[in-house]
């Protein structure tokens, strides 16, 4: 069975126009990659999951992308995916349109790559060139010095209080609020699908507040009978970490903060639940 699971993993990356690489420094896994469709010096690269030796499916593959630079480097600019091999072909897919979503150097237009210190820099290292020559460093401007008198008058402590009873107010009024959200709290449902393209909303109550478009792809795996969604996310630029990821086509309306799902790839529309 798992020379049949090779034999259909050798096909699917044939017939896309893989060639497989004479040695993987890392594993005893043939690796395949070819040139990105659209993008220069970007290769797709795949690990088959196939023993070298024995030609037996023997490991799950992954999928990355990876930029050759001026020292013919590869540097791997996305986030390697785990895929089934029935899904290969879509995963290769995911990960060529997640290259739009990689920083790109201002300098030398070059991808940019998570070093190991967790940096994310230029995969030319284009900042040797300049990085050493230092700006004069402008001379800093004396503060005045100014001296503020604590109020002493009768009026101005009243005043004082007075401001004090006003932000006590404002609070209760806020508390208030937010206990008559949560009393009308909903639960807010999305048509999520296999295969979706998918990328990551911040909202607060109902309304959005941060849209992670361009530093946050993912397809879209398995959505089971509970709402629970499996996400392979092929590309994350952003501050985000992984447990904040959404796992869910649903969320109640009094959540003061949560992050969500956001469908690229079609038309869908979180709406409150019949």
């Amino acid at each position: 069975m798992s020379k049949v699971i090779a034999a259909q993993i050798k096909n699917i990356l044939f017939h896309d126009g893989f060639i497989p690489h004479k040695k993987n420094a890392k594993g005893s896994t043939v690796i395949y990659s070819r040139n990105h469709p659209t993008a220069k010096f970007v290769r797709v690269v795949v690990n088959s999951g196939i023993d070298a030796k024995s030609g037996k499916f023997a490991a799950q593959p992954t999928v990355k992308l990876c930029y050759i630079n001026r020292k013919k480097s590869w540097r791997e600019i996305t986030t390697e995916i785990f895929t089934d091999p029935k899904k290969l072909a879509a995963t290769i897919k995911a990960q060529e349109a997640a290259e739009k979503f990689v920083k790109t150097c201002k300098y030398c237009k070059a991808k940019k790559f998570t070093a190991k210190t967790g940096n994310v820099v230029c995969s030319n290292a284009c900042w040797a060139a300049w990085g050493g020559k230092k700006k004069a460093a402008s001379p800093k401007k004396k503060k005045s010095q100014t001296t503020i008198n604590a109020p002493t008058s009768v009026a101005a402590a009243k005043k004082k209080a007075a401001a004090g009873h006003k932000k006590k107010s404002q609070k209760s009024s806020q508390k208030k609020s937010q206990k008559s959200s949560q009393k009308k709290a909903q639960k807010i449902l999305a048509e999520i699908l296999p295969g979706d393209l998918v990328t990551v909303e911040e909202v607060e109550f109902t309304k959005v507040t941060n849209d992670y478009t361009g530093s946050i792809l993912g397809v879209v795996m398995k959505v089971d009978n509970m709402g629970r969604v499996t996400t392979n996310w092929s590309a994350n630029t952003s501050n985000l970490p992984e447990w904040d990821l959404p796992s869910l086509n649903h969320y109640g309306s009094n959540n003061r903060r949560l992050y969500r799902f956001k469908v690229l790839s079609r038309e869908s529309n979180w709406v409150p639940a019949s």
